[in-house]
């Protein structure tokens, strides 16, 4: 068969009108779809799975294979997207007359490749601060990360963090150039640790650190918005001279861990995931007010201190609804706060593609407009001639 004959067959294919039609058909029912299936995955997995996926796979309840049964929100986008770009390349020639025609497909096209980059971008994470306490990192709650810490020098901390997908899909983990290596014995995604009684039959979690004073079991990973997983996991620390042991960690132990190896002072730690940046925040005073004689609240605010030592600045702010604190390509919205009033939960958004939608937008609104006044003048110019 000719090449010639398959790339018009191709291009006929990208640039149909009923390709168009059916990925417009697919989105509705995906969005149909993943929408029921919030009920029994939650949000997020839904998300993903759904909306975040190329292929959306599907088994019976409890068995472990899946077949691939529908695509996903990437495969759709994707390809509309490039029946867009090549309908576009095919059927249009640049003219004064079409010019709201092309910046109609241009704003449709930089819209879904703007949802993908916010997508792909994009990061929530939360800062919860209490009165007078500062902080330089946000913690995204859903991930975890194991945090490795060197504290043998007084003055500064050398930390190596392990993303929790890493510490779920591998055995043997060399984090860095560290003398050691981390073993992963058991993962488990959502759990709960409980003190091990004194004449308990069940088995130690782990050997060493609170390992022998505590028991761990698996839980069923939870669906719901206000509730998540609380991750654990038994590791254990491998030097070229032998096992030190095993060691449990988990979101519920609060406390670091610590062990020593080649005279140097480690401490192991299991927490939501951090992301550090080159400022802090410091919170000043949380203020919330409520209607008079309701428990109805009126306005929540954080005025806080911006402190970054590189460049010298140090400033106050007022953080409070539809006021967010725009700073370093971040955004903090006042979100929460702690029921004794003396803390703040600052959701804090990284998204480098927030302008794409605005943009977008704004062409296909102008494009509109442009094109309707074009055939309006052609329009109003025959009327007069004739």
């Amino acid at each position: 068969m000719p090449i010639d004959y398959l790339l018009d067959r191709l291009i006929s294919f990208f640039t149909s009108l009923r390709l168009t039609v059916v990925c417009l058909a697919l989105g509705l029912v995906l969005v149909f779809w993943g929408t029921l299936a919030q009920v029994d995955l939650g949000l997020y997995k839904a998300q993903n799975e759904f909306f975040r996926s190329f292929i959306i796979y599907w088994g019976p309840k409890g068995a472990s294979w899946r077949i691939p049964a529908f695509p996903g929100g990437y495969l759709i986008g994707g390809v509309l997207v490039l029946n867009l770009i090549a309908s576009q390349l095919k059927r249009f020639t640049f003219t004064a007359s079409k010019t709201g025609l092309w910046m109609v497909h241009v704003g449709l096209i930089l819209l879904l490749l703007g949802q993908l980059l916010t997508d792909l971008l994009s990061r929530e994470s939360t800062l919860h601060l209490r009165n007078g306490e500062a902080k330089n990192y946000s913690e995204t709650e859903r991930e975890a990360e194991l945090a490795v810490i060197d504290t043998t020098d007084p003055d500064a901390d050398k930390v190596i963090a392990i993303p929790q997908g890493i510490l779920a899909s591998q055995k043997s983990i060399r984090p860095g150039d560290l003398p050691f290596t981390i073993q992963v014995k058991d993962f488990f995604a959502n759990s709960r640790v409980s003190e091990r009684a004194a004449n308990a039959s069940a088995p130690p979690a782990a050997t060493q650190g609170l390992g022998p004073r505590a028991t761990v079991r698996e839980l069923p990973r939870v669906t719901q918005m206000d509730v998540r997983d609380v991750p654990s996991a038994v590791v254990e620390i491998v030097t070229p001279e032998g096992s030190l042991g095993t060691w449990l960690v988990s979101e519920f132990v609060e406390q670091p861990q610590d062990f020593t190896v080649n005279h140097r002072t480690y401490q192991l730690e299991l927490r939501p995931r951090r992301h550090y940046k080159p400022y802090s925040i410091q919170l000043l005073k949380f203020q919330h007010d409520v209607y008079p004689g309701t428990d109805i609240p009126k306005n929540f605010s954080s005025r806080v201190l911006l402190q970054r030592p590189q460049t010298g600045e140090k400033r106050e702010v007022l953080i409070y609804m539809n006021s967010p604190l725009r700073y370093a390509g971040e955004t903090y919205y006042q979100s929460g706060f702690d029921p004794d009033n003396q803390g703040t939960i600052l959701q804090v958004v990284h998204n480098p593609s927030w302008l794409t939608p605005y943009l977008s937008c704004v062409l296909v609104g102008v494009g509109l407009v442009v094109q309707f006044a074009t055939h309006l003048v052609g329009f109003t110019r025959k009327q007069r001639t004739a």
